[in-house]
């Protein structure tokens, strides 16, 4: 965790960042509550969880440590009322009838819109067409809009143009995050002016199959 650490703040400086401006979501998908303690103890106060189960399954377990969850996956609204109580930020915010079972189930929510914009069949996240209107019904509801993340497609230059579209939607919308990069992608995100960088195996290495 340590060597996982420092190599992120070198990779982030690399990028033509200062750490200490961006947001680290330490993903402690897969891992166990003792890895996700250890990241607390690293300094990570910022964990994220792709399903609700492990989520609430940690969430319990390190129910003695000062940390904020984000939760990252597809939200399904019949378990929002499990994980409203814990999460700190649903991230994946990509339909009305989520923003509406969030609002109802935690007023005032931190919530972030998700942007898809890999193309690819059954991702999570709205058109970049749909964007607006979403951010302003949530915003309506009584949601805190944090900003917009966005999982970019694989290939480098299509992940810039990603980053690019998300970064300039957050700027039409006056929206301050950009949750955008994860551990292969960081620099090109950075470049593109993410404020919140999602990490996992740079930081804890190769993940478990999730049986």
């Amino acid at each position: 965790m340590a060597a996982g650490a420092g190599e992120i703040r070198k990779r982030i400086e690399a990028a033509g960042a200062d750490p200490r401006s961006i947001t680290i979501i330490a993903v402690t998908k897969t891992f166990d509550a003792a890895t996700a303690r250890s990241a607390i103890g690293a300094g990570f106060d910022q964990l994220g969880e792709n399903y609700a189960a492990e989520l609430l399954d940690k969430a319990a377990q390190l129910a003695d440590s000062a940390v904020d969850w984000h939760y990252l996956g597809a939200i399904q609204t019949n378990k929002v009322g499990r994980l409203a109580p814990v999460t700190t930020c649903f991230q994946g915010l990509a339909r009305l009838r989520e923003a509406h079972a969030i609002a109802t189930r935690k007023p005032g929510a931190r919530v972030m819109v998700q942007v898809e914009l890999t193309g690819l069949s059954g991702r999570n996240g709205c058109a970049p067409a749909e964007v607006p209107a979403l951010v302003e019904r949530a915003q309506a509801m009584g949601l805190a809009v944090d900003g917009l993340m966005t999982v970019a497609p694989i290939e480098p230059d299509r992940a810039r143009q990603a980053f690019r579209r998300v970064r300039e939607l957050a700027d039409d919308l006056g929206l301050v995050e950009r949750s955008m990069g994860m551990s292969d992608d960081l620099e090109i995100a950075i470049e593109e002016g993410s404020t919140m960088l999602r990490l996992g195996r740079a930081l804890f290495g190769s993940r478990e199959t999730r049986t």
